[in-house]
């Protein structure tokens, strides 16, 4: 652990195990830090945040731009570590460092842009000044699925806006954190700036963290249920929250797109970290009129995919994250068959040779899936293209927003009539038309209903970290 400026270990001794989901065996184990450890980095970042938060947001990005650059010479080192924690092919984590590279150059400009205004009064005699100052202490916990760039997504805005911060890395890949703190005490971080609790429980680093005074706001990337958890236990203590839940994304193909061309974008998204996405598409309806085209274009593609350790050569989709998540796949998959669902490609778990050593499951294809089917309501997190075939183009707005889920949903569509319409009606924070990558730094992430609340990335990305305080001057 990482605690005001120095590597610590839990004064109990006890720690955990780190496992490689592609192989099963033990990686490494860490100091399995709880409620006290927590405390100690809450008190450690109270007290520096005395100094921080008067700093310039000049000499905020200095710091931040080292950690930038460090990222980028260590980009390797860490996508190997990435890999044998988390189990992505190694070119998917490399990809991922670079894109957790850019929160740190892009929030280290912007909070040389945090702004305020001065407001006219109908007083003549009197001013309004408006400016925006950090919140306080930030109590971060980030997820398993995305392990670097989450850090940095929170981390940075929080650092830019004068914010100091105490992370706790999900337990099953903490690994990564590690060496991203070990990239921030060689930027040069002031101590208690920025500091990193393991732990195998997170319940009580979590109580810590929703509790704790000191604490001003939580942010939280996860389950919707943990979610809800935190986000109630933190409200009752009139903490500042935000939270990036849940998803069950749609992805609509009309009648005017052209299948290959949808089909390929969906491959590629769908079975984007074996499918451990929040945003990866989980019922994928396709006009009847397409879908022939539509699924001999994504059969072909899946059945090629390569599944093995992310280590090795040619390798295009890794484990699941653990044995519960492959069991979830299993009997979804089960279930649409049992009510009607056909199988193209896939459909069960890999257990040859030394796939059976780790948590595999074979890229699948399911076409006929309907409303009775868990898949079609539940969120799979893993490796399975749920196809639900449509016919009329003037319905699949009503069955994409059929879900108390609104993160993330996609659109291919040649009418840009059609495509303005969904864009504007579909009741989600992230829209893709024609596009399955719509993300960066730049631009705003987050959901709606029940996959979250505020939003991360963007200009909007670092106001989660400032409260607004109006000055009225009498002259």
């Amino acid at each position: 652990m990482f605690i005001n400026g120095a590597w610590a270990t839990e004064p109990s001794g006890s720690e955990f195990e780190i496992l490689n989901p592609a192989t099963g065996g033990v990686i490494k184990s860490l100091p399995d830090g709880g409620a006290e450890a927590a405390r100690a980095a809450i008190d450690a970042a109270a007290e520096a945040l005395v100094t921080w938060r008067v700093t310039t947001p000049y000499q905020r990005a200095e710091f931040l731009m080292r950690a930038h650059a460090l990222m980028l010479e260590r980009q390797e080192d860490l996508a190997k570590v990435m890999t044998a924690e988390q189990g992505k092919p190694l070119r998917a984590a490399m990809t991922e460092v670079k894109y957790a590279s850019d929160f740190l150059q892009w929030f280290a400009e912007e909070g040389k842009r945090v702004y305020g205004e001065i407001i006219p009064s109908a007083r003549a005699d009197q001013r309004f000044h408006v400016l925006h100052q950090p919140v306080g202490v930030v109590a971060a916990i980030t997820p398993w699925n995305y392990p670097i760039s989450m850090i940095t997504r929170k981390l940075g805005p929080a650092l830019a806006a004068g914010c100091t911060v105490v992370l706790k890395p999900a337990e099953a890949t903490p690994l990564t954190a590690v060496e991203t703190f070990k990239i921030f005490e060689d930027a040069g971080f002031p101590p208690g700036v920025v500091n990193l609790v393991t732990a195998g429980d997170p319940k009580p680093v979590g109580e810590e963290f929703t509790s704790n005074p000191k604490v001003a706001k939580l942010t939280f990337t996860g389950s919707t249920a943990v979610g809800k958890l935190l986000a109630g236990k933190a409200a009752g203590n009139m903490k500042r929250v935000s939270c990036e839940l849940g998803g069950h994304a749609p992805f609509l193909v009309l009648k005017d797109a052209d299948p290959v061309h949808a089909a390929k974008g969906l491959q590629l998204v769908k079975f984007l970290n074996t499918g451990q996405a929040c945003i990866s598409p989980n019922r994928i309806f396709v006009h009847r009129d397409v879908l022939d085209g539509f699924l001999d274009t994504l059969s072909g593609r899946v059945g090629g995919m390569k599944a093995g350790n992310g280590m090795e050569q040619g390798v295009t989709i890794g484990p699941l994250v653990n044995e519960a998540a492959v069991a979830k796949v299993e009997n979804q998959v089960n279930d649409a068959v049992a009510k009607g669902a056909e199988v193209l490609c896939g459909g069960t778990r890999l257990t040859d040779g030394d796939l059976g050593q780790g948590h595999f499951f074979a890229p699948t294809v399911l076409t006929d899936v309907t409303p009775e089917m868990l898949i079609y309501r539940e969120e799979t997190f893993g490796p399975v293209a749920a196809v639900v075939p449509f016919d009329d183009d003037d319905d699949v707005l009503a069955m994409a927003n059929d879900t108390h889920y609104g993160l993330a949903a996609y659109v291919y569509s040649q009418n840009l009539s059609q495509a303005m319409r969904l864009f504007e009606g579909l009741e989600f924070g992230i829209i893709g038309i024609n596009d399955i990558n719509p993300a960066s730094a730049a631009a705003p992430f987050g959901g709606m209903k029940d996959s979250g609340l505020g939003r991360e990335g963007s200009r909007e990305g670092i106001h989660e970290y400032l409260e607004t305080k109006v000055g009225g001057f009498s002259i």
